[in-house]
């Protein structure tokens, strides 16, 4: 396994489907621009076959170094790997894979993908004292540990079904409590940050009208949908004169743990790769 790994490292993205995903583009961009002799392979996974992939990764058959995870496995792999980190077993999802002393190890790098990304685009966003975050899904989770990691003092989670916005305020401790869609004008009041973790607005769709009108009036509003880049939501935002960051970033961000995992170099997200993956999204609109 350590021969194959050092050799000319392979990493991949599995996934069903996998057609999708924007990862290659990204990975192969940097192993273009940092002159690495590696490959970053789309593998397609159905659910029955994914044991028998880790089986090869864990072997050394499949000459993989590591790679991402997407859906449907970032459950279902965690009974599969030798080691979780902290990360990734208090966000409940892995997506990120790699070799550690010959043991397959797992993480979560969304969370450093969303602070990563608000830090580039706003800096002090996570000197705020009050944060909404809707939804109450699986993303809201990732959002949600970067948050309480930042020790952001009041976290607001507002979401259709209470009991759910409950749960995660149980699971990610104090500062977080939870509030049901229909007070979400009270709940904004006085917020310094709002995030978007629903899939309202997502390649065109609508998203009910928000007023951000009762938050702070230099306070921040982000959206994890990156398609289109300026959501309905963040339009409401800027229409009603406040700062927005979109979710492109995140994706981008995300993806520099693992590459530097994988092939030993910490890669930079620049605006030629924001242009790269944007001109994508307009190819397959």
């Amino acid at each position: 396994m350590a021969d194959t790994q050092q050799s000319t490292p392979k990493a991949f993205v599995i996934g069903d489907p996998i057609e999708h995903s924007r990862s290659p583009l990204i990975h192969r961009h940097w192993l273009r621009k940092n002159g690495i002799r590696g490959s970053y392979d789309p593998v397609h996974v159905p659910p029955a076959e994914l044991a028998g992939f880790v089986a090869a990764l864990k072997d050394g058959s499949s000459g993989y170094s590591g790679g991402n995870v997407t859906i449907p496995h970032k459950q279902a792999i965690a009974d599969m790997v030798d080691h979780i980190d902290e990360t990734a077993t208090r966000i409940g999802a892995i997506n990120t894979l790699w070799f550690e002393n010959g043991r397959l190890h797992a993480g979560n790098t969304d969370s450093h993908g969303f602070a990563a990304n608000l830090d580039a685009s706003a800096p002090g966003w996570d000197q705020g004292r009050i944060a909404v975050v809707l939804g109450a899904g699986g993303a809201s989770r990732a959002i949600l540990h970067a948050l309480v990691a930042r020790r952001i003092p009041e976290i607001r989670v507002v979401n259709r079904t209470l009991e759910r916005a409950r749960e995660l305020a149980d699971h990610f401790g104090p500062t977080l409590s939870a509030h049901p869609m229909d007070s979400l004008h009270e709940a904004s009041g006085g917020a310094d940050l709002f995030i978007n973790t629903t899939s309202l607005g997502m390649d065109g769709s609508s998203a009910p009208a928000i007023d951000f009108t009762t938050m702070n009036s230099d306070a921040l509003v982000t959206d994890i949908v990156y398609v289109p880049l300026l959501t309905p939501i963040l339009k409401m935002a800027v229409d009603q004169g406040f700062r927005t960051v979109d979710g492109l970033g995140m994706l981008l961000h995300q993806a520099v743990p693992g590459f530097e995992r994988w092939f030993g170099i910490r890669p930079q997200v620049t605006t030629e790769l924001r242009d790269l993956v944007i001109a994508d999204m307009e190819a397959h609109r």
